[in-house]
């Protein structure tokens, strides 16, 4: 674990830094899903995305939910 990790010690900065070290390949193919629909948005057109990445977030934090 780098220094960053360790001092992560609130919830929203251990958030951050999930989602964009320990998540960030389910984090850009979210957002790459978004960027390339973003002008003809559908229900659950990226869903499949959001949930990998939230997936990741959750196991990264520590939550099983």
């Amino acid at each position: 674990m780098n220094a960053t990790a360790t001092t992560a010690k609130t919830p929203l900065s251990r958030l951050a830094l999930h989602s964009t070290a320990t998540c960030s390949v389910q984090a850009s193919a979210y957002g790459k899903c978004i960027l390339a629909t973003y002008t003809d948005v559908t229900k659950d057109v990226c869903k499949d995305e959001f949930v990998k990445f939230a997936k990741c977030l959750r196991e990264a934090m520590g939550r099983k939910w």
